[in-house]
């Protein structure tokens, strides 16, 4: 029988799986408006073509690490480091751009962006005191 550690550490990875296959099935349904989006983006506007492919690809990539058991703490770090500059591009649209671009699709677009950069740092809070404080219970076990 699991323990509480070992299950509270599985349904934080199960939310991250889904939280960015969810991500990126949503940019890809509509990756062109992303796409747009992106070149919108006063910070992001001359590279909005790779950044729009890198994102989908790595967010399917390191959901799909964080599935199996021998890449899942790989798969947290990058996590952690994917939230991380998204929670920093947030910070910095909202705090040093003139224009506030669109926000993201899905669910998140309900989100203003002040809500969603206090999602970010709840989620990279999770991740960090996951990492730190359950060790291997987080990362490898099944």
């Amino acid at each position: 029988m699991r323990n509480f550690k070992q299950i509270s550490s599985l349904v934080c990875i199960y939310f991250f799986i889904i939280l960015f296959v969810y991500a990126a099935v949503s940019k890809l349904f509509d990756f062109e408006n992303f796409q747009v989006q992106i070149a919108q983006s006063p910070l992001l506007s001359a590279f909005a073509t790779p950044i729009a492919y890198s994102v989908v690809i790595g967010e399917l990539l390191i959901a799909l690490m964080l599935c199996f058991t021998k890449s899942r703490t790989l798969g947290l770090y990058l996590f952690l480091g994917f939230m991380t500059a998204f929670t920093v591009y947030i910070y910095l649209i909202l705090n040093y751009s003139p224009f506030v671009p669109c926000s993201c699709g899905g669910v998140l677009e309900k989100m203003g962006w002040t809500e969603h950069l206090w999602f970010n740092i709840g989620v990279c809070i999770m991740t960090i005191l996951g990492i730190l404080g359950m060790g291997n219970d987080f990362g490898n076990r099944e």
